[in-house]
């Protein structure tokens, strides 16, 4: 595409664009066509660590991919240097299982910690402080989510009800009432003004982060809903269940869309590319699927796990995919075609989680092994 011929394409759609910042909408848009042009390199171990005495139960990166965070059994969440692999500081003061962890990505100074003792810790990323204990739920914490704006902390749990958090007071805004089941999946939207929980009662609810009110219950599925996201322009939503099926839903109105099907076992992770073109569901069948958000239909199959994939991402740029097995390897794959690039390789038990940095250059892989590698 000319740089030039579509700025000024977009120019007259657009108002926003005066000719004062055509210049720089135009290098925008040629630094975009150069990063789309690059290369995609093959990865390779740059170090397996030993990350806790216990078994893991999760990992994350900061937005720049600079450190990253281990959570675990061991009541811990640890905070580790991307660059060398060296352990910056071990967060403590869980009474009980540290299962989920999370940066307030894009800002990443601070980390929020979930717990199998009813409540969820916010620390310093830098100091490794606890800011605050937020207590209110009365069952194991197993999701949480920052807002993009990071103003706001939602927490899932086992009790059914989801809580909204002010991270700079430490207080409880709203309470989320209206699942008859446990709470195991939630997300905002990118704009911060609906949240999504997922539960075990089959239902995906919409709420209204403002006054806490249920707008819309996603009803359909005939399982345990495991995985629940927006896309990025807030429009769409998407929902996998252990009933095998994928469903695509309006976000504004909540009516179902669609139903994706072809997997012959349980949907354990779905996802959107940053774009929201295209869904990847990962399955037990030990396949996983891509599909096209806007004509629905499976583009591409990947297959070559040996058993089920418990994790499914998109890199940043949106042409390649990550999955985590439980046949001890993670796969890259190409968006498009479906096609395997590489298998990493070197874990000696199901990998349950992954993830790229914001760049896409550095892959983050935890397992049942007890050891986080990372992949250059």
């Amino acid at each position: 595409t000319d740089a030039i011929t579509l700025v000024e394409e977009i120019q007259k759609e657009e108002p926003l664009i005066t000719a004062s910042c055509k210049e720089h909408v135009i290098q925008l848009v040629q630094r975009l066509q150069e990063k789309l042009g690059e290369k995609d390199h093959k990865f390779c171990l740059f170090k397996a660590l030993k990350a806790h005495v216990l078994p893991l139960t999760n990992v994350a990166f900061n937005k720049s991919g600079s450190c990253f965070i281990t959570g675990s059994y061991d009541r811990t969440c640890k905070v580790w240097d991307t660059a060398s692999g060296e352990e910056l500081r071990t967060l403590k003061g869980h009474g009980n299982v540290v299962y989920v962890i999370a940066f307030n990505n894009p800002y990443g100074d601070k980390i929020a910690t979930g717990s199998f003792d009813k409540t969820c810790k916010l620390w310093s990323m830098e100091t490794g402080k606890c800011y605050h204990t937020l207590r209110g739920h009365s069952a194991e914490i197993v999701c949480l989510s920052f807002n993009l704006q990071s103003t706001l902390l939602a927490t899932g749990s086992m009790d059914t009800t989801a809580k909204l958090w002010d991270i700079e007071k430490g207080e409880e805004i709203v309470t989320l009432n209206g699942h008859s089941a446990e709470i195991i999946a939630l997300s905002f939207n990118t704009t911060g003004d609906r949240i999504i929980t997922g539960s075990f009662d089959h239902t995906v609810a919409v709420w209204d982060v403002g006054t806490g009110r249920m707008l819309h219950t996603l009803t359909g599925h005939r399982g345990e809903i495991s995985s629940a996201q927006f896309n990025w322009d807030c429009s769409l939503i998407v929902t996998g269940s252990v009933d095998k099926t994928c469903m695509l839903w309006n976000a504004m109105t909540g009516t179902h869309i669609e139903t994706l099907t072809g997997h012959s076992g349980e949907i354990l992770d779905v996802c959107f590319d940053y774009a929201g073109q295209r869904i990847a569901t990962a399955s037990a069948d030990g396949t996983a699927r891509v599909y096209n958000a806007e004509t629905k239909k499976c583009i591409a199959k990947l297959e070559g796990h040996g058993d089920e994939i418990s994790k499914v991402c998109f890199n940043p740029k949106g042409n390649c995919i990550l999955t985590a097995s439980s046949d001890k390897t993670a796969r890259l794959w190409d968006a498009a075609t479906g096609h395997c690039l590489q298998i990493l390789e070197g874990h000696t038990d199901e990998i349950f989680s992954c993830a790229f940095n914001y760049k896409g250059d550095i892959i983050i892989t935890g397992s049942k092994d007890n050891t986080c590698r990372i992949w250059h």
